[in-house]
């Protein structure tokens, strides 16, 4: 490709449900621009956009692939992300470096969830955009039923450019509203008189214009349309059939006249302010190859960026060496001598540099907004296969947790286990495909052990005594020990008021370590004991056979007496849920989180026609609740989750409970 100017570049994410049609659009591009020599296929597995294996079994995209497109003298970077939810992660990192959007709704189908999720990330960052509307030669498809159906739901901004020559089969060529008279004085003449009045709002001499009757001419509706676009006051309407690359020139001509240049997306007001002369790159996108190790995907705000040189990593705080500077495309890369303004590059074997990061100059170093990711909120316990699998496993899930930052990789304190976190059960488990793939680390999964607590509601008084006689020294400690609850919270608390010597002071330390010790896995189910109070108030001791290692058992065996007397109680992780749903499925949500313990605490309206439902429920019971929501409402609601506090379980659960895990350790030993 030859070298090009910031003027010519488009960097343009693809969005939209998943199945929409958004890869294939993106391989038409490719094939039409001569980049490959075959059209490549998802179903067929030969995709130039999905080429990662999970990609081929699933025949969706689970990751977004950079398509560098020559057409009229410039290049589209393509940014085709995934539209399954569970990948928003991958959609956010190829919003945030893009200037325009491309948004795909499939014929058929219409405005689906994925889509309308989509348009509102978009509408949250004023991007430019386009919509297509994809698979318009398919059976029972109408052109101008889905843009009714968009016009109402995302208003008169959305104007048709183009229409389709016919319908389903018939469909084999788009005519344009700008420069065809035909279309605009015969079928096409009130969408054409919708798009005049739209271009007429962007431009008061246009207005004055198009009050006065006078017709605009095609350069005025170019213009006005660009202008439009720019703003956001006008949202073009497109028609594609990807498979047999019909109106997929037209888009290219369209992205590339209409939507902007990286310079006039650096004039708009949300845009990073970067001082001249300055360098600022944003690493966007990691990828994690086992053969040519760690790419680094990256887009220049500065000044252009060179290779075989030093830069800065202002968050790192640290210089990463960098090698060969590449253009990417697809799954293979292509060499350059430097990326210039607002274009995309890749480079290899960076060091610490992770997603969200910028590369800069350590003299005059630039940080740019990094990226936002969603919270995962749905885990699995991971556990390796074998041994070689084990001494393998951390460093694979940290190279894991580098390609996507949007799981979470952890270990539970409590649990002891290794916790994988998505976005979702098929998010996870792609992970996990992956990890097995590209680092040889064969995992097995499960749901995660919940981190119960224990600990006491009532009060007791116990006494221990601990003799033992085996020749010579023998062992003893006499303790008499009061436990109390403690607020939620104040974990744990010794007291001593022990009087007249009964126990030595210098045994009490270790009173109060044999019940430390004691509360690290507690007498009802295991589970650490936490906001327990103990005061020393007697015991006795011997001349000879006293010593702390005496007390310290004499006090770990009478707290693990003194806790059945004291009304055991388990605690369990409470999760704040914070739902997001359309009004007509609050009642199906409610009546679902009435079957997991939840406490309702109110309702919200939001915007949009849709309601927040903010609830606190127990962990144990909301483990899959992104599986179940989706069911409940087929995508169309979405959450937050956040631990907030621990609670008591219910006696009738806390036996279930106890029953359960009491079970695995018999099976365990």
């Amino acid at each position: 490709m030859a070298e090009l100017t910031t003027e010519q570049i488009r960097n343009v994410v693809f969005l939209g449900h998943s199945g929409s049609g958004k890869t294939s659009i993106a391989d038409s591009m490719f094939h039409l621009a001569g980049e490959t020599t075959r059209l490549g296929s998802v179903t067929s597995g030969t995709s130039d956009s999905d080429f990662e294996p999970e990609e081929h079994r699933r025949q969706s995209s689970v990751t977004t692939t950079i398509l560098p497109t020559p057409w009229q003298d410039a290049k589209i970077n393509v940014l085709d992300a995934p539209g399954y939810a569970d990948f928003a992660g991958e959609m956010l990192c190829a919003l945030r470096v893009a200037d325009a959007a491309v948004l795909v709704v499939a014929a058929p189908s219409g405005i689906e969830v994925g889509t309308t999720q989509a348009w509102n990330r978009l509408e949250e960052r004023s991007l430019p955009r386009i919509v297509v509307i994809n698979k318009v030669d398919r059976e029972n498809t109408e052109f101008d039923q889905v843009v009714d159906e968009i016009t109402e739901a995302w208003g008169r901004k959305c104007v048709p450019v183009q229409l389709p020559n016919g319908a389903e089969a018939s469909f084999t060529a788009v005519g344009s509203l700008i420069t065809d008279s035909a279309l605009q004085e015969g079928d096409g003449a009130e969408m054409y008189e919708r798009l005049v009045e739209a271009v007429a709002d962007t431009d008061e001499a246009l207005t004055e214009k198009y009050l006065e009757g006078e017709p605009f001419t095609t350069d005025e509706l170019i213009s006005g349309l660009r202008s439009g676009i720019a703003s956001g006051e006008i949202v073009p309407i497109l028609a594609t059939a990807a498979l047999g690359e019909i109106g997929v020139p037209e888009l290219m001509d369209t992205i590339v006249d209409l939507l902007p240049s990286p310079d006039v997306a650096a004039a708009r007001d949300d845009a990073p302010e970067i001082p001249e002369g300055a360098e600022a790159n944003l690493v966007f996108k990691t990828s994690a190859d086992p053969f040519v190790g760690k790419l680094s995907y990256f887009r220049v705000y500065g000044v252009s960026f060179t290779g075989n040189s030093e830069h800065w990593n202002v968050n790192q705080q640290t210089s990463e060496r960098v090698g060969q500077v590449s253009f990417p495309k697809g799954k293979e890369s292509e060499n350059a001598d430097e990326i210039v303004f607002g274009d995309i590059g890749v480079i290899s074997r960076l060091g610490v540099t992770s997603t969200g990061d910028t590369l800069t100059d350590s003299d005059n170093p630039v940080t740019l907004e990094g990226i936002d990711l969603p919270e995962p909120y749905y885990a699995m316990a991971a556990a390796p296969k074998t041994q070689a699998d084990l001494d393998k496993m951390s460093d694979a899930l940290s190279r894991l947790g580098e390609e996507d930052p949007s799981l979470k990789i952890s270990r539970d304190p409590v649990t002891a286990e290794m916790i994988i976190s998505g976005l979702g059960d098929v998010h996870v488990e792609i992970g996990i495909e992956r990890v097995e793939r590209k680092f040889g680390v064969a995992l097995e999964t499960s749901l995660p052990r919940i981190a119960y607590m224990e600990t006491i509601g009532g009060s007791a008084r116990v006494e221990y005594r601990h003799k033992k006689q085996s020749g010579g020294h023998g062992q003893f400690g006499h303790v008499v020990i009061e436990l109390s609850p403690l607020t939620r919270g104040d974990g744990f608390v010794f007291d001593s008021k022990v009087v007249g010597g009964n126990v030595p002071r210098e045994y009490i330390p270790a009173v109060e370590k044999g019940v430390v010790k004691s509360m690290e896995e507690g007498p009802v189910a295991g589970f650490p004991v936490v906001d327990v109070g103990v005061t020393l108030v007697d015991g006795s001791s011997h001349s000879v056979d006293s010593s702390g290692m005496a007390f310290e058992i004499a006090g770990g065996f009478a707290l693990r007496q003194g806790i059945p007397q004291a009304r055991p109680v388990l605690l369990e992780p409470v999760m704040h849920l914070r739902i997001m749903t359309p009004d007509d499925l609050t009642g199906d949500i409610i009546s679902d989180l009435n079957t997991k313990r939840a406490r309702i605490l109110g309702m919200t309206p939001a915007a949009n026609g849709h309601t927040i439902i903010e609830s606190d429920a127990p962990l144990s019971m909301v483990q899959r609740y992104a599986t179940d929501l989706r069911a409940i409402t087929a995508g169309r609601a979405s959450f937050e989750s956040t631990f907030i506090r621990y609670g008591e379980v219910p006696q009738q659960e806390m036996d279930k409970v106890v029953q359960q895990y009491k079970g695995e350790e018999a099976v365990a030993t």
